[in-house]
């Protein structure tokens, strides 16, 4: 409705009693304000106004603005909250989650299509067809928009998540956002990491949360995530995570008669033979001990369950790994001070040999699907090329203008077939082409124009290659392709030295990819054993970055090349990892 400039017919401020007025309703529209919370939203002292304004499609619209922004709207008698105001009260909608990439589609005036949203763990919020709903972006709770749902939940259920599924009225960005004080989006932290007790402690997650200036760090412990992704166990959805998390997943009661500590140090060597068995290879030697806990023992951990060595009878890895060496299964070495690496490992052991691979349980299969959890797949992206002014006149006889994208083998078509077309291959030669006018404006220098009269194929299709403007396309499953001018930028990951100079490895640009800054911190702040914290990126607008205390990117490379199954060369910084034998 915002997506384009808005004309202003009045601009006055509010009477004594329509204050009074616009307070009875809100409380009616938004009935899970307090008191207070509508006193705070409509104040009664300070200045407020009503702007009378005609939208772009000619929609007649009430705006009520409070301290410079727009708190609320009103069309046909029905009254909705900006931005502004649900990033104060972000839990005033229902709210459903989409990606990063998505929002620009939105911001121009776009619908919110079912395939483009994320399912939670705990499932879809429950609405009506014609319920107001706030969409906010995967990690992060900020309502970057506000729609009218198209179909209830069920119905969206019941299309596997096909078709329009909101009219979006407002966004983030939009005209009516930028008639405010065009604040940025504020980071506030998913529901699972408010529910967390806020305290600090080493191998917590640390969230900042920047609204409106009240800066908070709350703190997840690992094993109370309420049903996020840890390492090697599925999500489950919150109404499936009802064991005591205090018990890393496992029933307070004793299973089969054994105590929980019994239970946990099966649990250990279950996934330590079974990391031997599937997962280490001969070529991986030697291995960090950190590395084989956090890339192979912690991703054979079976669904539903949790590995936490402080809950066994070992309470540390190098205790666990010494007993294991003392049964002659492996060899454990310190290969620089401090740190430890298995050098060898005996794969004809009884105990390795005679390991069964446990199947998924019925059970745990059930819980996935019942969750509607969908497993990370990673976006197909695709290099472009856009048609620049400058090379107009060469492309326009196939079709295309200025601002078209292409791919490199349609550009290859285009050209041989301009060339062939306009008798420009050398009789004598055909390796070569002559160069018309067109040709040689569009792709010859100045100084060669005249000098150089014809090309060899190959270094004509580079230098047209190399004149257009470089773009992608990025498609995510169930999405439609999102097409980008530019080159997309890659995972980067960096070290750093803080002042206490310790190392701490830091993550930036994980939204891109469809990936989930919280989502990953959680998953190596348990695999490193090391605290992981979630904040802004600087310098990139609405990006978030993780930081991992210590040189942590070896797992960061499992976790991205292995796992995610994410091209290698969309991520720098991997030649950072720790060289065998040096201390991290």
């Amino acid at each position: 409705m915002f997506a384009k400039a808005f004309r202003v017919k009045s601009n006055t401020a509010i009477k004594g009693s329509d204050r009074r007025k616009l307070r009875a309703d809100v409380t009616t529209a938004f009935p899970t304000l307090g008191t207070d919370q509508v006193s705070e939203l409509v104040p009664g002292k300070e200045d407020l106004n009503i702007v009378k304004l005609y939208a772009h499609k000619g929609d007649a619209v009430t705006v009520y603005v409070s301290g410079g922004n727009p708190i609320l709207f009103e069309l046909e008698k029905n009254l909705y909250p900006t931005v502004y105001t649900l990033w104060s009260y972000p839990d005033l909608l229902p709210t459903f989650t989409t990606w990063p990439l998505v929002l620009e589609k939105l911001v121009g005036g776009a619908d919110l299509m079912l395939p483009g949203l994320v399912m939670p763990p705990a499932g879809l919020p429950q609405v009506q067809k014609g319920d107001l709903c706030a969409i906010s972006l995967v990690g992060n709770r900020a309502p970057v928009a506000i729609g009218v749902a198209a179909m209830s939940t069920a119905e969206m259920l019941t299309s596997g998540l096909k078709g329009r599924g909101f009219s979006v009225l407002h966004t983030y960005q939009d005209y009516l956002w930028r008639s405010g004080n065009k604040s940025s989006l504020p980071s506030i932290a998913p529901l699972a990491l408010d529910s967390a007790d806020v305290h600090e402690e080493k191998g917590a997650v640390q969230v900042d949360s920047t609204l409106r200036g009240d800066m908070r760090h709350m703190t997840l412990e690992g094993e109370e995530e309420n049903g996020e992704v840890h390492q090697g166990c599925e999500e489950k959805p919150l109404s499936e995570a009802s064991e005591d998390t205090s018990t890393g997943g496992l029933n307070q009661d004793s299973i089969d008669g054994k105590t929980l500590q019994e239970q946990m140090d099966e649990l250990l060597q279950r996934c330590f033979l079974h990391a031997l068995k599937c997962r280490v290879k001969k070529a991986d030697l030697p291995l960090l001990t950190s590395t084989f806990l956090g890339s192979h023992m912690f991703s054979c951990c079976p669904e539903g369950r949790q590995l936490d060595i402080k809950k066994s009878s070992y309470k540390k890895l190098s205790k666990f790994l010494q007993q294991m060496q003392q049964e002659q299964i492996i060899q454990v070495k310190e290969l620089s001070k401090g740190v430890e690496s298995i050098v060898a490992v005996d794969w004809k052991h009884p105990r390795i040999t005679s390991f069964v691979i446990p199947e998924p349980s019925p059970t745990s299969q059930t819980i996935q699907e019942g969750s509607g959890e969908q497993p990370y797949h990673p976006p197909d992206i695709k290099p472009l090329y856009c048609v620049p002014a400058s090379m107009t006149l060469l492309f326009q006889e196939s079709g295309h203008k200025k601002g078209s994208f292409l791919e490199g083998s349609e550009v290859r078509t285009i050209i041989i077939n301009y060339a062939k077309k306009n008798d420009l291959v050398d009789a004598d030669n055909k390796n070569l082409v002559k160069l018309d006018p067109i040709l040689c404006d569009c792709i010859v220098e100045k100084n060669e124009q005249h000098t150089v009269m014809k090309l060899p194929w190959d270094s004509l299709l580079a230098r047209c290659l190399e004149k257009l403007q470089p773009a992608y396309q990025v498609t995510f499953p169930g999405q439609e392709p999102i097409v980008k001018k530019g080159k997309i930028c890659p995972i980067d990951i960096t070290l750093a030295q803080r002042a206490s100079n310790k190392k701490v490895t830091v993550v930036r640009n994980l939204e891109a990819y469809g990936l989930d800054p919280y989502s990953v911190a959680a998953i190596l702040q348990q695999r490193c054993q090391a605290s992981t914290t979630v904040t802004p990126s600087p310098g990139a607008k609405d990006s978030l970055q993780v930081q991992i205390q210590g040189n942590q990117v070896h797992h960061l490379s499992w976790l991205l090349l292995e796992e995610y199954q994410l091209p290698r060369k969309h991520i720098q910084g991997l030649e950072k990892a720790p060289k065998p034998g040096k201390k991290k």
